[in-house]
C-alpha cells in the first residue's frame, strides 16, 4: 500500500518561512504526481499545490499561490512544500498524497491513502 509521509510541521511565528517534506514509504516517489493538501481547524481538507512527475507542471490554490511553492527532488525521492510569509490562517495539518495534477484544486482527488500529516501552527 502506498504510504506518503509528510513531515516538517511545527509551531512557527507569523511571517516566517517553513519547508515541509513528503517522502514515500516503500516505493519511488518519482513515479507519482504528488499533491499537498491541508485541513484547517473546523474546515474541510483542501488542495494546496501539486506537481507532475518531472516537476515541470505545478498548480496552486489561488489563496496561497503568491506565497507557497512546490518542487521535487527525484534523485532523493522527496517533494517539498515551501511556505513563505506564513499567516495564522495557514495553521493546519498538511498532507501529501498521490494525485492527478490537473484542473482546479477541487478536482485533485488523492489516489493514495491519507497519512497522518504534519501539523503547522502559525502563532506568536
Amino acid at each position: 500500500q502506498l504510504q506518503f509521509v509528510a513531515s516538517g510541521g511545527k509551531l512557527i511565528p507569523p511571517g516566517e518561512f517553513l519547508q515541509l517534506t513528503c517522502k514515500g514509504s516503500g516505493f519511488a516517489l518519482r513515479d507519482y504526481e504528488v499533491g499537498w493538501f491541508r485541513q484547517r481547524p473546523g474546515k474541510e481538507r483542501e488542495g494546496v499545490a501539486c506537481l507532475s512527475k518531472n516537476g515541470a507542471i505545478t498548480k496552486y490554490a489561488e489563496s496561497i499561490k503568491a506565497r507557497f511553492a512546490i518542487n521535487r527532488d527525484n534523485v532523493d525521492n522527496i517533494v517539498y512544500l515551501i511556505m513563505n510569509s506564513l499567516q495564522p490562517e495557514d495553521t493546519a495539518t498538511y498532507y501529501c498524497a498521490a494525485v492527478r495534477c490537473a484542473g482546479r484544486p477541487e478536482t485533485w482527488f488523492p489516489t493514495s491513502p491519507w497519512g497522518q500529516g504534519t501539523q503547522v501552527i502559525v502563532s506568536t
